[in-house]
């Protein structure tokens, strides 16, 4: 029997309008890095697919660097079907510039209009092919009526867990240590954990996800 295959994305992703300027967002990826230590610590065989940030893989665990959307779509669906668990943890942009401008944009010309596009849904895209022996997870990062919307994209998304992740207050999210998160199962789990350090909150969500796989042993 072969270890349990887990797949991590963490970081955000970049969106380039010019060669030297993108539009992203602040997540330092340290909840996905976390969490891929906590799995590899659990004796999984991890990969972890992260955008740009400034972290030292954790020991034993895989890495690929990407940089856009799209780059993250190609490495994760490249690896999904052979992968038991995902744990889509990435704040991955949601839109981007329809085009990129070949030089730079000079300062006098910046007051402009840029035409934007969604990029791919690399959560719901894979995820719509899951078989009945992988898990995944998703995590909604939201500033209000966490639960509802994370209820909500679970179902929508096809996901086992999803993680409602409240951003933008004093404490938690983007750029911090700490977090506060509800799981949530597809199987009506739920549980509150934090204000906690995201090393701590990541071996709670491994746990919780040990758990599910165990019940359908």
């Amino acid at each position: 029997m072969h270890p349990i295959r887990c797949l991590v994305t963490a970081g955000p992703t970049r969106e380039f309008f010019d060669p030297v300027r993108f539009i992203s967002n602040p997540s330092s990826g340290r909840m996905g890095f976390a969490l891929a230590e906590a799995a590899a610590k659990a004796g999984w065989e991890v990969t972890l697919v992260a955008g740009p940030v400034a972290l030292a893989a954790p020991e034993g665990v895989e890495r690929e660097d990407v940089v856009s959307a799209e780059d993250m779509f190609r490495a994760v669906d490249s690896r999904f079907d052979a992968c038991d668990i995902l744990i889509m943890s990435a704040a991955v942009s949601d839109y981007r510039p329809r085009e990129i401008q070949p030089q730079k944009v000079k300062k006098s010309k910046l007051e402009m209009t840029i035409e934007m596009e969604p990029t791919r849904d690399i959560l719901k895209t894979v995820a719509a092919r899951k078989t009945p022996a992988q898990y995944v997870v998703g995590f909604a990062a939201e500033t209000g009526d966490v639960v509802s919307y994370a209820l909500g994209k679970m179902l929508a998304k096809n996901c086992d867990l999803m993680v409602a992740n409240r951003v933008g207050g004093p404490v938690g999210g983007f750029m911090s240590d700490d977090n506060i998160v509800t799981l949530l199962g597809r199987d009506g789990f739920r549980e509150e954990i934090g204000p906690a350090p995201k090393t701590f909150i990541a071996g709670k969500i491994v746990c919780a996800i040990s758990a599910a796989l165990s019940l359908r042993a």
